[in-house]
């Protein structure tokens, strides 16, 4: 048996924590809506819900790092997720984000995840770069990549091979020096 720690971030008012089995609730209202357009949704059943989060689950044992799951300090209910995405058929490692929540868009929760993640990944993973794919359609990504320091790379490669191969974005996060 293979058995991995994935570690627990704190930020100023999230717990950033392992995905559970709990979490399938909030995962599949949010798969379910519009809001999920541009990360595979709306309409996936609860078994593909499911296997999404097994999916995040299982980054962590395949990868050593993985997606976070988001509960504010406080609460037991999630409300997103952020952190490294890399499946085997992609090009780059990705730091991605999704908030599951209506209640907690427009907060700064995805910002405030998405730049502790990076943090973690480049400190203790020893990440010198990192992507964001982002569906040229989803103003809200940009424009949280746009703070996050990104730049658009229109020389990076975008993935292949998923059932949906829509075009996307790529946009790079600055490099761990630049950061500093």
């Amino acid at each position: 048996m293979t058995t991995v720690t994935i570690p627990t971030l704190e930020t100023e008012r999230l717990l950033m924590r392992a995905p559970r089995s709990h979490d399938l609730d909030p995962l599949v209202d949010f798969l379910a809506s519009e809001r999920s357009q541009f990360v595979g949704g709306p309409g996936k059943s609860r078994i593909d819900c499911a296997r999404t989060l097994g999916n995040m689950a299982g980054q962590w044992v395949l990868r050593g790092y993985g997606m976070w799951v988001l509960v504010p300090k406080g609460e037991n209910t999630a409300i997103g997720m952020a952190g490294a995405w890399h499946p085997d058929h992609w090009p780059e490692r990705e730091i991605g984000w999704s908030l599951w929540s209506a209640e907690a868009e427009g907060k700064g929760y995805a910002h405030e995840a998405a730049n502790a993640a990076r943090v973690h990944l480049y400190d203790h993973m020893g990440w010198t770069t990192a992507v964001s794919y982002i569906d040229a359609d989803n103003a809200r990504s940009i424009a949280l990549a746009e703070r996050l320091g990104c730049t658009l790379d229109e020389t990076a490669e975008t993935p292949k091979g998923d059932e949906d191969d829509t075009p996307c974005l790529v946009y790079r996060h600055p490099s761990p020096e630049a950061l500093r």
